[in-house]
């Protein structure tokens, strides 16, 4: 017998990584050394202190029992807490929390909990490619605005046409930003708030990266503006701030109304997350450890970050320094496109990237470097790429 997938399968995009597996490993298959940067997967381990806090909470017997529906109520009171202690944010944890498998849960949903098909998403280009299977899932339409270098690769809410605001239901927004490495700022945020509140538009803040910020900086989260809550929510993974991106864990903060679809749409869907996980994830939270660790992480990026862009600078390949993230966006040199340059690079010099088409139509001309190997493999990268003289 043969079954054929629905038709709504047929309409989700193409997972671009998969692709660029597929390649890598081909390559590896060959024998060849292959300095990857193309991935997003954190390189090091989740710190021990939290390691240690599952392995307690695995072992209590209660937390072999199903989770209430929409998680823990403790582990929604330590998401409040910690958005009122770093950013300022007044969160009721009743209501204006929700707890997530990982932050690409909520985002890939929310369009089936809050849009009816035919509905429009505002989406940014360049941006995480998830978001538009998300839009395919919920069968609505979506337009991209482009993020520019000459904008700091922040939206420019005045270019935004009349009508396609006046259409749109909700907004996307990746702050510190996938694939490009730039952050927003306060002043930004308030207009964005002011903007939301002209159009009736709701903002979906993905802040992935929250945790990492260069240069003394941490990154602004959107809950910090005023009137955040009216508008939207942020969503905040445990990926990268802890190394934990195979535990999937998340939460959302923000608007009572999207907090509450989303926690509707995840009765009928999960019974939420293992309850050991969720209280490993208090602990991560509330533990005197926490900053320490996060610090490590960050300064761990940040040395990578340096020693790539310098590297690059010294054979006239420049940079758009990255503020935050773990990721650099590179321009692509002369006569090449995103995906022959990327080609290029894994065929002549064994160093795998991403090719920026790969984020939208607005990333083509770059390709993503992911600072997740050590200083001395990432010089060893661009020692390689100069071989090939490319640059001037």
């Amino acid at each position: 017998m043969e079954f054929q997938q629905s038709k709504l399968l047929d309409t989700l995009p193409k997972q671009f990584f998969a692709n660029l597996v597929a390649k890598v490993n081909a390559k590896v298959a060959e024998g060849v050394d292959v300095i990857n940067l193309g991935q997003g997967n954190p390189d090091k381990p989740t710190p021990e202190y939290i390691v240690k806090s599952t392995q307690k909470w695995v072992t209590d017997p209660k937390t072999h029992k199903y989770s209430p529906f929409q998680g823990l109520p403790e582990f929604k009171q330590a998401a409040a807490d910690f958005y009122h202690e770093k950013y300022g944010a007044q969160i009721d944890p009743d209501t204006e929390v929700a707890i997530l498998g990982g932050s690409k849960i909520g985002l890939v949903e929310l369009p089936w909990a809050l849009m009816n098909p035919g509905d429009t998403l505002l989406l940014p280009d360049p941006g995480y490619p998830d978001y538009w299977s998300g839009a395919a899932l919920g069968e609505v339409k979506f337009e991209t605005f482009p993020l520019l270098a000459e904008n700091d690769f922040l939206p420019d809410l005045d270019k935004i046409p009349e009508a396609t605001a006046q259409r749109a239901k909700f907004m996307y927004l990746n702050y510190p930003n996938n694939p490009t490495g730039a952050v927003a700022t306060k002043e930004f945020y308030v207009k964005l708030v002011e903007w939301a509140k002209k159009y009736h538009v709701g903002i979906i803040s993905d802040f992935a990266y929250g945790a990492l910020g260069f240069d003394d900086q941490e990154p602004v989260s959107f809950m910090e503006t005023p009137g955040a809550k009216e508008v939207g929510v942020e969503f905040y993974t445990y990926s990268k701030t802890f190394n934990m991106a195979g535990w999937r864990i998340a939460f959302a903060v923000g608007n009572t109304d999207i907090i509450h679809a989303l926690n509707l749409i995840q009765d009928h869907l999960f019974v939420s997350l293992f309850p050991a996980l969720q209280h490993a994830a208090i602990d991560a939270l509330k533990k005197p450890e926490r900053d320490a660790e996060i610090k490590k992480i960050v300064h761990r990026y940040e040395k990578r970050r340096n020693a790539f862009v310098q590297a690059a600078e010294k054979i006239g390949w420049h940079a758009y320094v990255p503020k935050g993230t773990f990721y650099a966006w590179m321009p692509v040199p002369k006569g090449f496109t995103s995906e022959t340059f990327a080609d290029l690079l894994l065929d002549k010099a064994g160093v795998a990237v991403a090719p920026g088409n790969g984020f939208g139509e607005h990333g083509e001309g770059y390709v993503r470097i992911g600072l997740l190997i050590k200083p001395k493999r990432l010089v060893e990268a661009v020692e390689r790429i100069e071989k090939l003289h490319l640059f001037n």
